[in-house]
Order: structure tokens, then sequence, then C-alpha cells
């Protein structure tokens, strides 16, 4: 049964309209931390502005503008030391940012905490597990 399940999942996705077209474009935007405009990948693509939205919707379930400011997030608390003086201008430009307001309302809206929480809590953590395999990656608040 779950051969059968299996292959006719399989099946189903390769019979999707637009499936290049979103791993093309999501492979462009993991290989630039999210640093790419939509716009761009769309001129890229032949393809109009919407055109992927639309097939990012339906087949993942989040626009490509939504997975890019993922990936910029991402890099950017990636690059945080929490070990390290934390220089607070940094991580706001690195993500597109302006102003620390932005910053902290977006870090706020992907983790639930503010960027010094989140270096605190991941510090505590970390105190008492040097070399882990999350030394380095932004924690869940505990």
């Amino acid at each position: 049964m779950l051969t059968l399940l299996e292959e006719e999942l399989t099946r189903r996705l390769c019979d999707s309209a637009g499936l290049g077209l979103v791993r093309r474009t999501s492979g462009v935007i993991a290989a630039t931390d999210g640093a790419v405009t939509i716009g761009d990948l769309s001129v890229a693509a032949g393809v109009s502005s919407t055109h992927p939205a639309q097939r990012f919707k339906e087949l993942i379930g989040v626009t490509p503008k939504r997975l890019a400011r993922t990936y910029r997030f991402a890099a950017t608390v990636f690059a945080i030391d929490p070990a390290g003086p934390i220089d607070r201008g940094d991580p706001a430009g690195g993500a597109g940012c302006f102003d620390q307001a932005p910053f902290g309302h977006g870090f706020r809206a992907f983790t639930g905490l503010t960027p010094t929480r989140d270096v605190e809590v991941r510090r505590r953590f970390l105190r008492g597990r040097p070399g882990h395999v999350l030394d380095g990656r932004p924690l869940p608040a505990d």
C-alpha cells in the first residue's frame, strides 16, 4: 500500500504545472541567501511577476518573497556569534533593514524574541554545552 501511495504522490508531483519554475527559482533564492529581487527572478524566468507567486503558493504554500525573507533572516541570525560582542547595526544591515526597528519587528515575527533576548538565550544554552552542534545557530526560547 505504501509503495502505491508513494508512486501516486510522485506521479502527481511530477504532473504539477510550474514545478520546474519553483525548483529553479527556489534554487536561486537559496544560493543567494534570499538576496535577490523577485522581479529579477521573474524576468530571468520570462514570466509575469505574479506567476511565480501563484505557483509557489500552490505547490509549497509560501510565496517566493516569503521564502527569500526567510533565507535572509536565517543568514543574518547565523552570522551573529552569541559568544562575541554584538554590533547592533551590522545584523540589521545584513537583513536589508536601514533601521533597528524594522529589524527588531521582523526578528520578533520569526522567533518570538527580541534580538537581544535571542542572544541571551543562546549564550545561556551554550555556556554549559561548548562545541554543541547548535553553536552558532538560533535557538527557540526555553
